[in-house]
C-alpha cells in the first residue's frame, strides 16, 4: 500500500494531472482531448503541470499538414544538455530507418534543419499539439520515438531521458484519429472539458480572473522543471513498484476478459480491441490499485481502466457494414439503429448490460 502522505498528494491532483501520473507510473504514453478552441491554453496547463507537479522538462510541438521529419525532431530537441553524440553507440544518420524516406530527403528540409546544436537533448514531456493533422511520416517518426526512445538528428543520435512522457494533444472529435499503429500504441486517452478550468494557467495571474476574461500571455517558453515538484521521481517509482506486486484474482480476470469478449462482438463495433489493448487494460488496473491504497485490482478499477483503454481506440462499423446486414437486416433500420452512437456509448453499454458478471 503507497504511504498516506503520498496518497494525500495524489488525490489532491487534477484529472489532467492524475492522467499524466499514471502514464508515468506505467511508463506509457496517453492521448488528451479537448476543445478545438482550447487546445493552446491546455497545452500551456500540460507544460505547467509538467514543470510544478512533476519536475519534468518539456517541449511543444505545433503540428500540421506541413510539419516535416525536421520540424518535429527540431522542436522535441528544446532542453540544453551536454553533447550526446560521443555517448552514442551509432554516430551518424546512416543506419536510422528514416533516411529511407522520402520526405527526408532534401526537398522537404526545414530550415530549422541548419540550426540543430548536439548540446540539446529530449525533453522529459512532449506535448504534440494537432498530431492527427500531421502526415504520416511524422506520426511515423513519433511512434519510433516512443517505442525505441530514441530520435535521430543529422548529427547524432538522441536518446530519451529515463521520465519519459510523450502527450498526443487533439481538438475535437471521437474514435481513433491518429495512423493505426500510434494510436494502438497510445495507453490511455482523457478528454479535458474546458469547463472544468485550467487551475495551473490561472494561477499565474494576479487578479484571479478566468484566463477567458484577461488578455492572453504568451505561450510559456521552454518551462523548466521544478526543483520541488508535488509528486517526485521517488514517489513515481514507488507506485510502479507497487502497481507490478498489484493481484489480479481469477475471479477479476475472467471479468476482465468478459469484458474484452463483449467489446469485440458488439454489434456498433467495427474494431479497435486489440491484443495491445487487453495488455495495456490489465496493466492500468495494476496501475490504479495503489493510487486506490489497494495491493489487488477490484471489478470497479476495470470498467474505470476499460474506460480509459478503448476510448480512442474503437472503430464504429458503417451501417452498410454491420453484420445483420448479412442476413437481411434493413439498412435505413441499422441507420437508425447506430444513429448517435460513438466508443463511449459501446463502452457504457457492455459495462452496464453486457451480461458479464461482476464478480463480488
Amino acid at each position: 500500500m503507497a504511504d498516506v502522505t503520498l496518497l494525500e498528494k495524489v488525490h489532491e491532483l487534477s484529472d489532467l494531472e492524475l492522467a499524466a501520473l499514471i502514464c508515468l507510473v506505467a511508463q506509457e504514453h496517453c492521448i488528451i482531448d479537448t476543445e478545438p478552441d482550447a487546445i493552446d491554453d491546455l497545452a500551456q496547463e500540460l507544460q505547467l503541470v509538467g514543470s510544478k507537479v512533476f519536475g519534468l522538462s518539456n517541449a511543444v510541438v505545433d503540428c500540421h499538414e506541413h510539419t516535416s521529419l525536421d520540424d518535429f525532431a527540431h522542436a522535441i530537441l528544446s532542453v540544453e544538455h551536454s553533447p550526446t553524440r560521443s555517448n552514442s553507440p551509432v554516430t551518424t544518420r546512416q543506419d536510422s530507418y528514416f533516411l529511407h524516406l522520402p520526405a527526408f530527403g532534401s526537398a522537404n528540409r526545414s530550415p530549422a534543419t541548419e540550426t540543430f546544436s548536439d548540446s540539446r537533448t529530449i525533453a522529459n514531456l512532449i506535448i504534440a499539439k494537432n498530431l492527427d493533422e500531421a502526415p504520416k511520416q511524422v506520426q511515423i517518426q513519433a511512434l519510433e520515438l516512443m517505442r525505441t526512445k530514441r530520435i535521430y538528428t543529422r548529427t547524432s543520435v538522441q536518446n530519451a531521458p529515463k521520465r519519459f512522457l510523450f502527450i498526443a494533444l487533439l481538438g475535437g472529435g471521437e474514435g481513433p484519429r491518429l495512423t493505426k499503429h500510434l494510436n494502438d500504441y497510445m495507453f490511455i486517452s482523457h478528454f479535458h472539458d474546458p469547463e472544468d478550468g485550467f487551475p495551473n494557467l490561472e494561477d499565474m495571474y494576479d487578479d484571479g480572473n478566468s484566463i477567458s476574461s484577461v488578455v492572453k500571455k504568451n505561450p510559456i517558453p521552454d518551462v523548466e522543471g521544478s526543483l520541488w515538484p508535488t509528486i517526485s521521481a521517488i514517489d513515481v517509482e514507488h507506485l510502479t513498484s507497487l502497481a507490478n506486486c498489484a493481484v489480479v484474482s481469477i475471479e477479476v480476470k475472467r471479468y476482465q476478459q468478459d469484458i474484452i469478449s463483449f467489446l469485440r462482438v458488439h454489434r456498433a463495433v467495427a474494431g479497435g480491441v486489440s491484443a495491445a489493448s487487453s495488455k495495456h487494460l490489465d496493466k492500468l488496473a495494476k496501475c490504479l490499485a495503489p493510487l486506490h491504497g489497494l495491493a489487488y485490482a477490484t471489478p470497479s478499477l476495470i470498467g474505470l481502466a476499460a474506460r480509459k483503454i478503448y476510448l480512442h481506440r474503437i472503430h464504429i462499423v458503417q451501417p452498410e457494414k454491420e453484420r445483420s446486414m448479412q442476413w437481411g437486416s434493413d439498412l435505413e433500420a441499422i441507420q437508425a439503429l447506430l444513429e448517435g452512437i460513438g466508443p463511449e456509448d459501446v463502452i457504457e453499454e457492455v459495462l452496464g448490460t453486457s451480461g458479464a458478471d461482476v464478480p463480488l
